[in-house]
């Protein structure tokens, strides 16, 4: 086999020059032929995962929040919502039916064998008032376990529960509310450089105590240690930071939401240190990542030592966004076994289709990582993106490992680059497989950096053919 010069390309059009000769300046570029074998085919351990998810089940008992004393538009209904799930709790399980109208409360905290149920045109909306979400429970922030406000929706070491139906939940956070806290949580003498702090020196999470003061912004619905979790055909806005954040549970369902919130950090759907998640038939448009998959951020996530793993996405629509799937950027317990499948994505405002974000500091082994038979219009950076210099780059101790990536079937219409892959020289991107792909309008030539084994088959880049394989 021999290596291609870029002088001896065909330039039919710059943009065809720049899908070629943007890969075959990279080092070591092999033709290789389009009927090689194939690997082995990485989604059978899909098809096992699938297996395992169930849905929880609920018994056939209801209880009406107005019946607890919630009357629409009218005063807090905290109260009536905690005894109505107490209540639920109490017989066994069942369903919390929110009716339709606007129901405004603090936090909701839910219990074993409970389904929070809102009817169409039913509207849960959260208090502004920071101090409806103390005293503070134990949660994870930015992937740091700590003492902190309550999410909006929260549940801790529960089995069976869910928030479903066809309302919506309404953070009430906007430009004077909530969001603003980012600037000053991440201040250099901030909450949050404080928290990381605490996790580097090992200090006990018990004495991690913020809250109020803090600026540390709650998660919208966070079950936290919990099995069989169902979320599934909400529509949520207005969140004050992540959106549907599950920590370390099993078994867990996200179905048919509508997500639509721009505030800072607004990530749709963030599993983090969970086995055996199904995300389907959601539609994000956000202001940051729309699904981002994560376990834990730098000592605290290799304390907990625990991966994201066994991961299904499918059927989803993706908008505006940092990234369509995201893995990272806390991802210090690793990533293993996660499936995306038959999405869509567009948006001059969504940067990126699949991306990998870590570094030195964090840390992580991520891999077997497939995606196919996703349906691209426009994004504002690039199709797959790995960056090993996210944030503090090459500075720590920690080297990331990223290996095994599967991409099939993928089309898009245009993109800045088809790849943004930067590995290190003591650390490669390793083994990603691009195979039946099309890739129009791609403006810019591809960067690769430390990358060994990116293969090529029946790619098709600006019109023309690539089969290929690359290392540098």
């Amino acid at each position: 086999m021999r290596n291609l010069q870029p002088d001896r390309l065909v330039r039919k059009d710059r943009r065809t020059f720049l899908g070629v000769a943007g890969l075959a300046s990279l080092g070591a570029l092999v033709r290789v032929d389009a009927r090689q074998a194939a690997p082995p085919d990485v989604w059978r351990e899909a098809d096992a995962i699938l297996r395992r998810i169930a849905a929880p089940t609920f018994p056939n008992r209801t209880f009406d929040v107005t019946q607890f004393g919630a009357r629409p538009d009218e005063a807090d209904a905290t109260p009536a919502f905690r005894a109505a799930i107490d209540a639920c709790h109490a017989a066994g399980g069942g369903r919390v039916l929110v009716p339709r109208g606007r129901f405004t409360t603090g936090p909701i905290v839910l219990r074993s064998n409970v389904n929070l149920h809102l009817d169409d045109g039913a509207v849960i909306a959260f208090s502004r008032d920071a101090n409806a979400y103390l005293p503070v429970v134990r949660t994870r922030w930015e992937g740091t376990e700590l003492l902190n406000y309550s999410p909006f929706i929260y549940a801790y070491d529960q089995t069976n529960v869910a928030v479903t139906g066809g309302g919506t939940l309404d953070g009430q956070a906007d430009a004077e509310h909530w969001w603003p806290w980012r600037t000053r949580a991440n201040a250099r003498d901030g909450a949050r450089a404080r928290l990381v702090a605490m996790a580097a020196e090992g200090l006990p999470v018990e004495r991690r105590l913020f809250g109020d003061g803090s600026f540390l912004r709650p998660s919208f619905i966070q079950p936290y240690r919990c099995t069989n979790v169902l979320i599934e055909g909400v529509t949520i806005v207005n969140s004050p930071m992540w959106e549907v954040h599950p920590v370390l549970c099993t078994n867990v369902i996200v179905r048919g939401l509508t997500i639509r919130s721009h505030g800072p950090n607004n990530d749709g759907c963030d599993p983090e240190s969970c086995r055996d998640v199904l995300v389907e038939r959601c539609r994000f448009d956000t202001g940051d990542d729309c699904i981002a998959l994560k376990s834990g951020r730098n000592a605290d996530g290799r304390r907990l030592n625990r991966p994201i793993e066994n991961v299904i996405v499918r059927d989803c629509e993706m908008k505006d966004g940092h990234g369509g799937v995201v893995i990272g950027s806390e991802i210090s317990g690793g990533a293993r076994n996660i499936f995306v499948e038959r999405c869509r994505m567009d948006s001059p405002r969504l940067d990126r289709v699949l991306r990998f974000k870590t570094n030195a500091e964090r840390g992580g082994t991520i891999e077997r990582v497939a995606m196919r038979d996703v349906t691209v219009g426009e994004v504002a950076e690039a199709i797959v993106a790995a960056d090993f210099y996210y944030e503090e780059g090459d500075t720590g101790a920690f080297t990331p490992v990223l290996r095994d990536v599967d991409v099939r079937g993928v089309t898009s219409r245009k993109s800045k680059h088809a790849f943004l892959l930067r590995g290190y020289a003591r650390s490669p991107i390793a083994d990603v497989r691009v195979t039946d792909c099309t890739f129009d309008g791609v403006a810019d030539a591809d960067v690769i950096e430390h990358v060994h084994d990116l293969v090529l088959t029946n790619v098709r880049q600006n019109s023309q053919m690539r089969n290929a394989r690359i290392s540098k």
